[in-house]
């Protein structure tokens, strides 16, 4: 079930945006994989556990800068990024333990990035959205 609900939100998530346009910004995108990447951090404050959050600030820092970079110089590396961070859910507890992370979340937010990434995608190739920043 969370794979399919993490599949059917980021297309109704990615649909909203380009039908409502909120997508046209070229912000949208990078503050997405922001915000999944932040979300570990989260669940290591509330399972209490210092050591994961350290370990998951880390790793967020990773995709946060992958977004930064992304926004100034290329949406495929934003693209790349959320599709690497449903990869990196999908064998998070191996890498890191974390005890405040729900059970169904790493099937959800990996289907989630992925979906999202294979969206922006899709975008990109379609021409339907900037590729480069300009200052």
């Amino acid at each position: 079930m969370a794979f399919l609900v993490g599949a059917l939100l980021a297309l109704a998530v990615g649909l909203l945006a380009t039908t409502s346009r909120l997508d046209r910004d070229r912000a949208f995108y990078p503050t997405v994989t922001i915000v999944v990447a932040a979300l570990y951090s989260l669940f290591a404050v509330m399972g209490a556990s210092p050591s994961a959050l350290i370990r998951e600030s880390l790793v967020g820092a990773a995709f946060l800068a992958a977004a930064v970079i992304g926004f100034r110089s290329s949406l495929w590396i934003v693209a790349v990024a959320l599709a690497g961070h449903g990869a990196f859910d999908f064998v998070h507890g191996t890498v890191i333990s974390n005890p405040g992370v729900p059970v169904w979340w790493p099937a959800f937010c990996g289907t989630y990035d992925v979906t999202a990434g294979a969206y922006l995608a899709w975008l990109l190739m379609s021409g339907r959205t900037p590729l480069r920043f300009h200052a």
